[in-house]
């Protein structure tokens, strides 16, 4: 039992050890009476994460969720880790020099300093045991290799969509490409409802069309910095297929990886290093396909230097991050997170890089997103009142 003193009011937890059972939250000043939580809530030590399907009729409640949520604070450091990436990124692609890195070995890179470092947590998480590490790797990744599987179908989906983007780009203009890709927020949400069971209300789904619509203009193309693509009407509609297909990959794929961590009783950081592993697979793959030639000519780390090496290894961290935050919050949230970094690493070019120009629609759609982040935010209104009988069950 725990106890915290939030905007001004005692709150009460009485958490069982491990549990996902029913817990309840006792209010002692100013005394409203007892709620109940009948839905399971994921737990972090003593603190509550999230709950995103819980209606609630008492403010209190919402203050107290707000508050001690850690989701926040990993949102932000993702806000962060994006637009950074973003930015040294294109900073690393605009270098003069006369070999560029291939971004196939840095994907590969990336992923195999994204497993070596979850393995050193879990040797941490084992007091550096080296003999239980052994055996909780063994356990989880080969005794357990029907759940091991299951993570090779976002990593699978994952090489697919890269494929199936390459496909849109080269077939439509880029106005056309930007503005259908941001389908995959709204793939997103629908098959968090249908595959996670989460409730969103009628607010929630006005700020995620918004959120579509927010940035798609600030990533349209401004008159003159790009040309039409001449192509005909069966190659755009490859384009659109490819597009849509690959919206929907990215909704199936981000959610499918929420499921699995949220209804597993294995650690975060195995199932990174499952996803991990089959990511470095099928990169490994791709790196062959696509870049053979160049990698027996001028070798694996063709092109490294200190900036390509920050790009690797953000792209490490972040993809530690996304795992946290789709465990601790959800893939719309995460959305969400992406579509900030996007104006943040815009405005940063604009002031820093220097190699963009803001325009109307961008103004337009900055204001779009910070509306739908604003509503998407608010807490969702209780839809029945109180029970008068003084039941005050959720």
């Amino acid at each position: 039992e725990d106890n915290y003193d939030l905007h001004g009011g005692q709150f009460r937890f009485q958490l069982p050890q491990q549990g996902f059972s029913v817990k309840t939250l006792t209010e002692q000043k100013p005394a409203h009476g007892r709620l109940s939580l009948t839905a399971p809530l994921p737990l972090y030590g003593n603190s509550i994460l999230s709950e995103r399907r819980m209606d609630c009729f008492y403010n209190p409640l919402h203050r107290v969720r707000d508050a001690i949520s850690p989701s926040k604070p990993n949102l932000f450091i993702l806000t962060l880790q994006t637009t950074a990436l973003v930015l040294v990124m294109r900073y690393s692609r605009t270098q003069t020099s006369k070999t560029m890195y291939l971004v196939t070995t840095a994907v590969v890179v990336a992923e195999s300093i994204k497993v070596i470092s979850c393995l050193l947590i879990i040797l941490r998480q084992v007091g550096f045991n080296i003999s239980s590490f052994i055996k909780v790797v063994r356990e989880e990744c080969i005794g357990h290799f029907s759940e091991t599987i299951k993570l090779a179908i976002p990593a699978g989906l994952y090489t697919i969509q890269n494929n199936l983007l390459y496909i849109a780009l080269s077939n439509l203009d880029a106005a056309t490409y930007q503005v259908t890709y941001q389908l995959k927020i709204l793939t997103t949400a629908i098959f968090s409802v249908t595959m996670l069971g989460r409730r969103l209300s009628s607010t929630k789904w006005l700020a995620l069309v918004l959120l579509m619509a927010g940035v798609s203009l600030v990533q349209m193309p401004t008159k003159g910095s790009h040309q039409a693509k001449d192509v005909s009407k069966s190659k755009q509609f490859l384009g659109l297929v490819a597009v849509l297909v690959a919206c929907l990959s990215s909704g199936f794929s981000g959610v499918y990886f929420e499921k699995i961590l949220k209804g597993t009783k294995s650690s975060i950081w195995v199932r990174n290093v499952q996803l991990g592993t089959f990511g470095f697979i099928f990169g490994l793959c791709g790196m062959l396909y696509k870049d053979y030639d160049l990698l027996v000519k001028n070798g694996f780390f063709q092109g490294y230097n200190n900036i390509t090496w920050i790009v690797v290894f953000l792209q490490a961290i972040g993809g530690l991050i996304i795992a946290v935050v789709v465990k601790y919050a959800d893939n719309i949230l995460k959305g969400f997170a992406t579509s900030i970094s996007i104006i943040i690493s815009s405005l940063l070019s604009y002031y820093v890089l220097q190699d963009f120009i803001p325009s109307q629609f961008f103004l337009y759609g900055t204001c779009v997103v910070l509306v739908a982040t604003y509503l998407y935010s608010k807490p969702d209104a209780p839809t029945t009142p109180p029970n008068p009988s003084g039941s005050d069950k959720v």
